[in-house]
């Protein structure tokens, strides 16, 4: 009995890692189809998220049976409060990820975005992405000094959300209203989905200390960049 309820606790966390991995590469491919106007694959990405959602209730409903079963402490219980946690943070990333694709097939034929924020646009997916990956990794090891490290890597997504807001208030912005809305939208969703995968990251550490990642930061030394990037 102890070896199966182990197994459930590890068949929990292999469903995290899962729904990391989607909405890594839904935030990926709804960039794609933003800058490339392509509505099939925003609609991929549209449909794909209720993959993440019935990955989300049926470990919901196994942490809940768990709870009812074992009525696990400690350690044990930590895993499981901290995976329910966890798993509300990948679901709504997936969330964002199917706002963008929306977005995209909201200004469909048009192109949501002006040509002169492409590649900030492309940086921020692309981050989002990694930094996504990284949590996914963190799930995976529990290496909590990589956990740690990401609350640095978000400072790049903050530093490219504030850039799309120089543009915005630039007096030669010249596309409008319409886009204007549309660009701050997005720019949400991309710094939205870089917290959940830091909130993601922190609850490892929590899950594996028992003390809060803000109370480890100062003493892991600052890094710069993601590795991989």
């Amino acid at each position: 009995m102890r070896d199966a309820y182990h197994e459930e606790l590890d068949s929990i966390s292999d469903s995290l890692v899962e729904m990391a991995r989607l909405v890594g590469s839904a935030i990926g491919r709804a960039t794609t189809a933003m800058l490339d106007s392509d509505l099939k694959l925003a609609e991929s990405v549209i449909e794909a998220d209720q993959k993440v959602d019935d990955l989300q209730h049926d470990l919901e409903a196994r942490a809940i049976a768990l709870l009812a079963r074992q009525q696990p402490v400690a350690t044990d219980l930590r895993i499981v409060v901290t995976s329910l946690r966890m798993s509300a943070d990948l679901e709504r990333s997936g969330d964002l990820a199917q706002h963008v694709a929306k977005l995209t097939r909201l200004r469909y034929p048009e192109r949501a975005i002006p040509h002169d924020l492409h590649a900030t646009i492309l940086e921020m997916g692309q981050l989002a992405q990694r930094l996504m990956a990284k949590a996914a990794e963190v799930i995976v090891t529990k290496d909590v000094d990589l956990a740690l490290q990401m609350e640095t890597d978000d400072d790049e997504m903050d530093l490219l959300h504030r850039t799309l807001f120089q543009h915005l208030m630039d007096e030669r912005w010249k596309h409008g209203i319409e886009t204007a809305v549309d660009v701050t939208l997005l720019g949400r969703y991309y710094e939205r989905f870089a917290d959940h995968a830091v909130a993601v990251a922190k609850r490892v550490v929590f899950l594996v200390t028992g003390e809060h990642a803000d109370e480890l930061q100062q003493d892991i030394q600052p890094v710069t960049g993601i590795e991989g990037a």
